[in-house]
């Protein structure tokens, strides 16, 4: 791990200004209140990726997820927002210094300033955070991947770390459940690179695994072209199936976790999985074409969860 460090990393001014403003690290830090608002203000702008979930946060909680949140939306912008590899690299560089003055006990940025009184109530390890930073420097560097074997690796660091932090927001630190945990992040991981292989073909990135590409004779000039031939949606199917492997190893931790959380996990795994029915239902046809789950949908399981929920309280009387 990083040495932990008052100093942070140089980096011009300029780097910041392909990023919202309020995201550069202040002179001054905030108080506490006012770092707290800047995260509920951060999540609640990019509602569309956490409002289903959120209305279901026991509300004691609701913050936590909000510094956690902010801290990922950040992080994640710093890695693909910037358009420049050495400018992420430098930024992310900043980031972590600031991660470790969080943990040192004088963040300036609102996030970490927020952030501190979560990783005190839950004792969370700094590498659950530095690890997505790992994950997000490997894709300045890093834009295929030879094995599936190397995605899971890849995985292991972007997706990973989000269930551990969430389940220790909710009591939970064994190895058991964040093994639970990893099957189903994972696998929300791997339908999102398959429900957007040409918006990250648009960005220099494949991962899809090349020795997929070579069994099914697919090449990157089909990928470039928005061929959907029948060779590359075999390889779909193939990797929509796999992906559903993983989520069904992941779903058991519905049943080891407070019915809150389970709640919100089976939210997430079903949403994941509804984004893989909707690569079925096109006939594994991704290219230029980005499946997507509609609201009617969307609400469908929400309602169905919610039922879950009270039936599973009307078994307990």
């Amino acid at each position: 791990m990083p040495t932990v460090t008052s100093h942070l990393p140089t980096v011009p001014p300029s780097a910041w200004s392909a990023l919202p403003p309020e995201y550069a690290i202040p002179e001054q830090a905030p108080s506490d209140a006012e770092a707290r608002a800047y995260c509920r203000r951060l999540a609640r702008s990019h509602y569309e990726n956490f409002s289903v979930a959120s209305w279901f946060l026991p509300r004691p909680l609701r913050q936590h997820f909000f510094n956690i949140y902010a801290y990922c939306r950040i992080s994640d912008d710093l890695g693909d927002e910037v358009g420049d590899t050495d400018i992420s690299l430098q930024l992310l560089d900043q980031w972590e210094a600031e991660l470790n003055a969080c943990y040192d006990g004088h963040p300036r940025h609102p996030v970490f300033v927020a952030l501190a009184e979560t990783i005190r109530k839950f004792e969370i390890p700094k590498h659950e955070f530095a690890d997505l930073l790992t994950a997000f420097r490997q894709d300045q560097r890093i834009t295929r991947y030879e094995t599936f074997r190397d995605l899971l690796d890849y995985c292991r660091n972007s997706a990973n770390p989000v269930g551990h932090l969430v389940l220790y927001l909710c009591g939970y630190s064994d190895s058991e459940r964040q093994l639970l945990s990893d099957y189903t992040c994972t696998a929300l991981q791997l339908a999102n690179f398959w429900q957007d292989v040409t918006a990250d073909f648009a960005k220099g990135r494949i991962y899809l695994p090349l020795e997929d590409l070579r069994r099914f004779g697919v090449n990157e000039d089909s990928i470039r072209k928005c061929e959907n031939t029948s060779a590359f949606r075999a390889m779909m199917k193939f990797e929509v199936e796999r992906a559903r492997a993983w989520f069904q190893q992941g779903l058991p931790l519905i049943t080891r976790v407070d019915r809150k959380l389970a709640l919100d996990i089976e939210l997430f795994s079903r949403g994941g999985q509804e984004i893989l029915n909707a690569i079925e239902r096109q006939d594994y046809a991704v290219l230029g074409r980005r499946p997507a789950i509609s609201k009617t949908r969307k609400l469908a399981l929400v309602g169905r969860a919610a039922l879950g929920k009270f039936l599973r309280k009307q078994g307990r009387k």
